[in-house]
């Protein structure tokens, strides 16, 4: 049996995790989120890294701020779904690209992949 410290650890995880998704899923920054709900700058991350929990009235802020009921955001059908669509669609468009590559000349994937090198070191920038 577990002790209630065990289960608060683990639905505390799994509560960090939900709001990791949605907030990302919305493409909020953790900062934002806190700031717009009146909190400090760390709260969201203090939550998201279960150091804090919200209250029941700081849970429901920051559902109203998702723009989702409470239901949703524990419905494990929902969550794992969408998880897994967005995981499907990315294995997907990686065998498209895999199958694309395929047919080019290696002149043709040596030009692409100085390409995608020159758009990564922008995006280090």
């Amino acid at each position: 049996m577990n002790t209630e410290n065990e289960t608060a650890t683990r639905y505390g995880r799994e509560f960090s995790d939900r709001l990791r998704y949605l907030r990302n899923k919305k493409k909020i920054s953790a900062r934002e989120m806190s700031i717009a709900l009146g909190q400090n700058v760390n709260y969201i991350n203090l939550i998201e890294n279960g150091k804090r929990f919200p209250s029941l009235q700081g849970f429901f802020a920051i559902c109203d701020y998702l723009k989702i009921t409470p239901s949703i955001f524990f419905d494990s059908e929902y969550f794992v779904s969408e998880f897994f669509e967005s995981a499907k669609k990315t294995e997907n468009e990686k065998k498209e690209l895999r199958d694309f590559l395929e047919t080019l000349s290696t002149e043709e994937i040596s030009s692409i992949l100085n390409l995608v090198k020159v758009f990564n070191l922008h995006s280090e920038v």
